[in-house]
């Protein structure tokens, strides 16, 4: 088969696939009936793949690499044509839900009570099954300590669905503290939001779940539901407590963080970034 051909196979496979393909799984494609190896290694798909994101730079959609593999998605632009199709409100999430989903998305692996003490309040079981059926976040083993509590982290569903490759592009913690209400604290995290929201937009399959932004100058306990909550960053910086850089270590071994306002600044973070990539993109 020669380059031509292969590349043609390659682009069709995208196209179809539901989920993103891996370099293994492309490989596949070129494996002969008798068992010999293929002369496409997966040097010559990666090179096939940059060239695919050449072919496609002037179209509506992209090709992208996310944690589980590459697929092809719509462009950002696109979303105000796509959102047409679907303009019925998808369900929310309760602010509890999405304070979870930002510890442990930043302080993992945490267990129940980690998360427990960062929020100062109590997190239920409903919400914990919720981000665990939404393949969001996934019990990784137990804390050696006496009732060995389960460790929680994130999945690469979760990556795929803000359509990133890596924890590391999670936008970094803020070093803004709610004493010091500076412009140049409101301009970080207004470009905090941007970084999250850019990076989100990556989606391609839109969830059937929505996270809406919260409003975080109430009582982290309230939990709202079903409301219309508008971002107001101001009050952002009125909430967040100073933080440190993440580790991803087992807590028992670290400090654990700060105040309950970490957990409702970063929720809202991820929840505007899940509303944005869930209504912005269509499967292709």
């Amino acid at each position: 088969m020669n380059t031509i051909e292969a590349k043609k196979v390659l682009e069709t496979a995208l196209l179809c696939a539901h989920e993103p393909l891996s370099i293994n799984d492309l490989k596949k494609l070129y494996a002969s009936e008798e068992g010999a190896e293929s002369e496409i290694t997966a040097d010559v798909i990666r090179q096939m793949l940059a060239q695919l994101r050449e072919d496609w730079a002037d179209k509506g959609i992209e090709v992208v690499s996310l944690s589980t593999g590459w697929r092809f998605q719509s462009r950002p632009e696109m979303k105000v044509y796509l959102d047409r199709l679907n303009p019925e409100k998808p369900p929310k999430y309760t602010r509890a839900t999405l304070e979870t989903l930002a510890i442990i998305a930043y302080r993992q692996p945490v267990t129940r009570g980690d998360i427990e003490e960062i929020r100062g309040v109590t997190v239920s079981t409903q919400t914990v099954k919720l981000l665990e059926d939404r393949s969001w976040i996934e019990v990784i083993g137990q804390r050696d300590v006496p009732g060995r509590p389960a460790l929680f982290a994130t999945t690469k569903r979760f990556l795929d669905d803000l359509g990133l490759t890596s924890l590391d592009q999670l936008p970094p913690l803020q070093a803004v503290t709610k004493d010091v209400a500076s412009p140049g604290a409101l301009l970080e995290l207004q470009a905090l939001e941007a970084e999250m929201q850019a990076s989100l937009l990556e989606e391609v399959a839109p969830s059937d779940v929505v996270a809406e932004s919260v409003l975080l100058a109430e009582s982290v306990s309230q939990e709202v539901v079903d409301e219309n909550i508008e971002n107001d960053v101001e009050e952002v910086i009125s909430n967040v407590a100073k933080t440190e850089p993440v580790q991803v270590e087992t807590p028992a071994s670290t400090e654990l963080i700060h105040t309950k306002d970490l957990a409702t600044g970063h929720a809202d973070d991820i929840a505007s970034g899940l509303n944005n990539q869930d209504s912005n993109n269509e499967t292709i």
